[in-house]
């Protein structure tokens, strides 16, 4: 067997909670909750929100008892070659890369969205074309492009700088919502009364509820980043769950704030500067004025920056542990000689996903969907092998005993499952629609060419050369 390249470890337990907190936040929190509470209302957005955190945080049950047993890069990637093999790991691993290049493109180009709404007269210059009814320009294509390629020089420098600058910006987006939460809620006159209809008139609070909570693997992917750093962490595995835990609270109180602010500032109705471009910032802006846009336009800055560094973080470590396992060709696993950074692999996610910068906003709902399969294939098969490694009672298999978290990895398997039924199943209130399924078929047939290339070399190789490669484990 040949050497087996390995990460420094040097993150600590605060930059490992950033990466998973600011991951979780990203862009949604801010552009997003107009859209939430006109398709579920305001009661159905909060629910959804919080139901989806709860959801999460039974599927991190599952993700504390791997971490602790199998501290390595790569993650659900890992997991799946546990529970069934090789040629699940690579499915399971491509999918989720999928959802984590979809997330750097979509804060890249939401970055552009904010600038959009803040400079209108600069960002409306040099038109270019119409995509799904978004007028795109000059300006916002080399925007949404520099962060990218900011972000991916700043992973390839290393942890040390980048998770000081992961932590930093999650502090000031906490503080910066905290604020926006309580003046617009002091500010409105009867912020319980303009929250109603508490529900959209001709839709039933289940299945408003259930629109929210379909897309709760996207909002809250990001907790899933802490075991993708696994491998680099400079504490005891056995703390990941705790940061999750309080990554997954600090993300939904976050989310709920924000469709608070949007919901209960204003009555339905009642006048609202309405650019047509950003209902939250619209509300911000009437209510707060220079001041209120000033602290909202750092708030999304910090969640647009916390997922640009996260998701470059996470999809670089999968790509390299795919390629240290032997299921995607060897140069995604080549560390930079000076940083010790998979560089290669942070260049790629990089140049496949400066093409978004040159599509609209409703592109970014198209990815959205998209991106939500790819995270809840990851999510079945890290419940899935938590069951398998935990036994009901003791026995002579030597696994650990815990018929509490067995059923919990269960249950969370079940959810998985349902969340992709709720994206694929034809007549769904949460249907993929025909733009998402067309791009899941590019990434499908991107996957099949790059297995094409490896798999005469990947069928010879049996179970415990991989096991050494993706777990480090010898026999």
């Amino acid at each position: 067997m040949g050497e087996r390249e390995v990460l420094e470890k040097n993150l600590k337990p605060s930059w490992v909670w950033a990466i998973a907190f600011g991951s979780s936040i990203g862009w949604g929190a801010f552009i997003l909750p107009g859209d939430w509470i006109a398709e579920a209302g305001p009661a159905g957005a909060m629910i959804g929100v919080f139901l989806g955190a709860i959801v999460m945080m039974f599927i991190a049950v599952s993700y504390g008892v791997l971490i602790k047993k199998h501290p390595v890069s790569g993650g659900e990637f890992a997991y799946a070659f546990l529970s069934a093999g090789k040629t699940w790991a690579f499915i399971t691993g491509w999918f989720l890369a999928l959802g984590y290049a979809c997330i750097v493109a979509l804060n890249a180009s939401a970055l552009s969205l904010l600038l959009k709404y803040l400079f209108p007269s600069f960002m409306k210059q040099l038109f270019l074309y119409e995509i799904a009814g978004w007028e795109v320009y000059l300006p916002e294509i080399i925007i949404s492009s520099l962060a990218i390629l900011f972000f991916a020089y700043l992973n390839i420098r290393g942890n040390g700088f980048s998770g000081k600058l992961q932590f930093l910006f999650s502090i000031v987006l906490i503080l910066g919502v905290a604020t926006m939460g309580v003046y617009t809620f002091a500010f409105a006159d009867f912020p319980i009364e303009n929250m109603k209809p508490a529900f959209p008139e001709g839709k039933s609070p289940l299945i408003s509820i259930l629109l929210i909570l379909a897309i709760a693997p996207w909002a809250y992917v990001g907790f899933d980043n802490v075991p993708q750093a696994a491998e680099e962490f400079n504490f005891s595995p056995r703390k990941a769950f705790g940061l999750i835990i309080m990554s997954l609270l600090a993300s939904g109180l976050v989310y709920a704030t924000m469709i608070g602010v949007t919901s209960w500032t204003f009555a339905p109705g009642e006048n609202v500067n309405n650019s047509n471009l950003w209902l939250t910032g619209d509300i911000i802006s009437s209510s707060f004025g220079a001041v209120g846009v000033i602290v909202l336009a750092i708030a999304i800055s910090m969640g647009i920056f916390t997922g640009l560094n996260g998701f470059f973080h996470s999809s670089s470590r999968l790509l390299f542990a795919m390629s240290r396992g032997k299921t995607l060709p060897a140069f995604f696993a080549d560390l930079h000689p000076k940083y010790n950074t998979p560089y290669k692999s942070i260049m790629f996610i990089a140049l496949f996903t400066l093409p978004s910068a040159w599509f609209g906003r409703e592109a970014l709902i198209w990815i959205v969907d998209m991106s939500s399969i790819g995270v809840s294939i990851a999510y079945f098969f890290t419940c899935f092998t938590a069951y398998k490694v935990l036994s009901w009672a003791r026995n002579d298999k030597g696994l650990e005993v815990s018929p509490i978290k067995k059923t919990i990895a269960f249950l969370g398997a079940v959810f998985s499952i349902m969340f992709v039924l709720l994206l694929i199943v034809p007549g769904s209130p949460a249907q993929l629609g025909t733009p998402s399924i067309v791009a899941l078929l590019i990434w499908i047939v991107l996957g099949v060419t790059f297995f094409t290339s490896i798999y005469k070399s990947f069928r010879v190789l049996g179970r415990d050369e991989m096991s050494y490669y993706i777990l480090g484990q010898k026999k």
